[in-house]
């Protein structure tokens, strides 16, 4: 893993929460500074201030970012807005909380100061509101890697990675169940890989806190090449990363307990 600087002190919590995502995923990646720069076209040391919080990436930056580390974009992309947003200082919500024509005006289109600042206050803490809610929408219904799986690095629906090659018919969007152990029915496909039913994918990336079929799919996996995650319930904790952990190990990969294209590359073998 990356030795990363520490953030600012006086850096915006929201504005931090967006350089920890970007760090991590960068990290996950396994991309350096000047790989980064080469797939999305911004300068290493823009990369390297980007990340180190000492400046706010544009939008089509952190896209950029998205697409270079094999990820869905919209949860950064909603952390960025946030950032944005805070970085403005309500800028743009004391344009939104400008008073209108009504019963609460007063002759020659001036309010009481007192009154215009706190409506004023009132619009930045509602944008804030609007802007967190969709953040905690996005992170439960999307993981860290997206919510969605990825077949040589091109997201399809869930539904179309829900079975394996030849396998079953598709289960449709995964649902945490407590205690259920799906069954584990590994076999090798036409294309001589193995598969175990709940996804095909190859590249997607999957970490601890992921809950999705392709992490079903590793669990069984992993259990098949003689690393037992516990059960195959399709939430990644720590037994599961422990499992991959040691997987790692032997095939003399990074160890680092997330699953990437190199990983799956052992898994499916």
């Amino acid at each position: 893993m990356s030795r990363w600087k520490q953030l600012p002190d006086s850096l915006d919590p929201r504005v931090r929460q967006l350089a920890v995502q970007m760090r991590r995923i960068k990290d996950h990646s396994g991309l350096g500074l000047q790989a980064l720069a080469a797939r999305t076209g911004y300068s290493r040391a823009s990369w390297d201030r980007y990340l180190n919080g000492r400046a706010l990436p544009p939008q089509e930056a952190v896209a950029a970012l998205a697409r270079a580390c094999d990820i869905d974009p919209a949860r950064l992309l909603a952390l960025h807005e946030v950032a944005v947003a805070a970085g403005r200082g309500g800028e743009g919500a004391g344009r939104a909380g400008e008073p209108e024509a009504g019963a609460d005006s007063v002759p020659g289109g001036e309010e009481p100061a007192g009154r215009g600042r706190g409506r004023r206050m009132l619009a930045v803490v509602l944008a804030s509101a609007v802007l967190v809610t969709a953040v905690i929408v996005l992170l439960v219904a999307a993981p860290w890697n997206g919510g969605r799986e990825r077949i040589d690095g091109r997201p399809v629906p869930a539904d179309a990675t829900a079975s394996a090659s030849g396998t079953g018919a598709a289960k449709g969007p995964f649902v945490y169940r407590a205690g259920k152990d799906y069954p584990c029915r590994v076999h090798r496909a036409q294309d001589g890989l193995l598969y175990a039913g709940y996804s095909t994918t190859r590249v997607g990336l999957i970490g601890s806190g992921s809950s999705q079929w392709s992490v079903v799919e590793a669990q069984c996996l992993l259990r098949h090449h003689g690393f037992s995650p516990g059960m195959a319930d399709g939430a990644f904790g720590s037994r599961t990363e422990r499992a991959v952990e040691r997987l790692q190990e032997g095939a003399h990969l990074r160890v680092d307990g997330v699953i990437g294209e190199d990983t799956w590359g052992v898994l499916r073998k």
